[in-house]
């Protein structure tokens, strides 16, 4: 039976474009397990209930029942997460959406900019600071665009830190996503 779809669901052109990454990293993975067991799961409707969450903003534990269980789903963003798979996504679609523009593949500028923001009650001391010439207490973040305002680099840090190290750590980001090897 299938399900009524959610605004924040994949197209199927949305999913053409992703799935082949999706499936490699699928048929890899198993490979390097010692079962071999390929799982159960659907991915693009664990790509789908991401989305879901991410623009619903609700918990884990709250996702509709006609998604994948909650611990599927965070379990392949956990993987996604720490493989780079979600970073190698990011970059692919950053490059057409630059040739689409007719743009080259790779930005010839970008750029950079700070802001602190106030930090939560719950979050641990030990990651904010105090911006003193703002006078905010809590993180920095720093994002590196492209002219297109597609983004290249983002950096989170303790407000305390000085906007020169946030500089440096996207820049570093930019060169890496520069001389690491294109999707195919």
């Amino acid at each position: 039976m299938e399900r009524e779809s959610y605004p924040s669901d994949l197209s199927d052109a949305q999913w053409a474009l992703i799935e082949p990454m999706i499936t490699t990293w699928k048929q890899d993975r198993v490979a390097r397990s010692a079962t071999g067991d390929p799982g159960s799961c659907d991915l693009r409707e664990v790509v789908n209930a991401i989305f879901y969450q991410n623009r619903t903003g609700c918990q884990w534990r709250y996702l509709p029942h006609d998604l994948p269980a909650w611990s599927a789903v965070f379990y392949y963003f956990t993987l996604w997460r720490q493989d780079g798979l979600d970073q190698r996504i990011q970059e692919l679609l950053r490059c057409q959406a630059r040739e689409k523009a007719r743009r080259l593949e790779d930005p010839s500028l970008v750029i950079l900019d700070t802001q602190s923001v106030r930090a939560a009650a719950g979050v641990p001391k030990t990651t904010t600071g105090l911006d003193a010439n703002k006078k905010v207490s809590g993180r920095k973040r720093g994002l590196a665009v492209d002219v297109l305002g597609l983004i290249v680099g983002v950096v989170v840090l303790a407000a305390s830190a000085h906007d020169n190290t946030a500089g440096t750590a996207l820049l570093d980001q930019c060169r890496r996503s520069r001389n690491s090897p294109r999707p195919a």
